[in-house]
């Protein structure tokens, strides 16, 4: 399985938003997060053209970021998946990927500092993280056979900035 690990995009400023009363799953994207993420994920339909699942944690953010992404996939199928809602056990998440590992190519989309762990997990079988992921960043996690810990290859791990290039934006 080619796993694509996207961070939801810059959202509404969590203090800001926690003044209007409303839960913080309903934290939506900023115009400039939606702006910036079209860019990103126009570079990577360059990289990864085709996905054959996309799954995203429900969290306002997170979806209206997978949204995005379908878009430049032909408006593929977004299926939610609370287990990226923050705060699973890495081990957990790669329980629920390896009843996904029939997909050759999945897209999920979800938060920090979770999928950092996940990622992290998945490359070294640790739970403390290495990699960091900004608001928008993307990586390519090789799983050969059923995702596990410690067993899949990094393929790549790009910033938004750079998908946004990618994608055709200037610098």
């Amino acid at each position: 399985m080619d796993l694509v690990v996207v961070r939801h995009a810059i959202a509404e400023d969590r203090d800001t938003f926690a003044r209007t009363g409303r839960d913080d799953d309903e934290r939506p994207l900023t115009e400039e997060g939606r702006d910036r993420m079209e860019q990103a994920a126009r570079g990577l339909v360059r990289l990864v053209p085709g996905l054959d699942a996309l799954c995203s944690s429900p969290l306002v953010r997170a979806v209206q970021t997978a949204e995005i992404v379908a878009g430049v996939y032909d408006g593929i199928e977004i299926e939610p998946a609370p287990v990226l809602s923050g705060g699973a056990p890495p081990g957990d998440v790669v329980a629920w990927l390896q009843d996904k590992s029939a997909v050759d190519t999945l897209a999920i989309v979800g938060h920090e500092p979770d999928l950092s762990t996940l990622v992290s997990f998945l490359l070294a079988g640790t739970e403390g993280a290495f990699i960091e992921m900004k608001k928008g960043a993307v990586c390519l996690v090789e799983c050969p056979g059923k995702p596990a810990a410690g067993e899949a290859l990094l393929r790549w791990s790009l910033a938004p900035k750079q998908l946004r290039l990618l994608g055709g934006a200037r610098a």
